[in-house]
């Protein structure tokens, strides 16, 4: 596994409960700030693997990213039982729930 997989990871379980990253935000903090696709492959292939949380990871706008309707519904809920409020249109407020990791 490469530096930069690992920095994902870690910085996904790193996620506390009732909080949000984007894609984008978790590359640049494991090093890769042009890498917000890589942490989508990486949430892809490993969630499961690793016991991610891979329902707190949204995109830059503060949406749900995913347009399947079964995994849209799955993230929507997992992210309502840790109390974030998530809209109708699946927009989550970034200003309140983004968690801003110390580096």
């Amino acid at each position: 596994m490469n530096d930069f997989t690992q920095r994902t990871i870690e910085v996904i379980r790193d996620i506390p409960a009732g909080r949000v990253m984007t894609y984008g935000q978790i590359a640049a903090c494991a090093g890769s700030p042009r890498g917000a696709r890589q942490v989508v492959r990486i949430l892809h292939a490993m969630s499961g693997k690793h016991g991610l949380p891979w329902h707190r990871v949204i995109n830059a706008k503060g949406e749900i990213g995913l347009s399947e309707p079964y995994y849209r519904e799955l993230q929507i809920q997992g992210l309502e039982d840790e109390g974030v409020e998530v809209s109708s249109r699946g927009r989550i407020d970034l200003d309140r729930y983004r968690y801003e990791p110390e580096i």
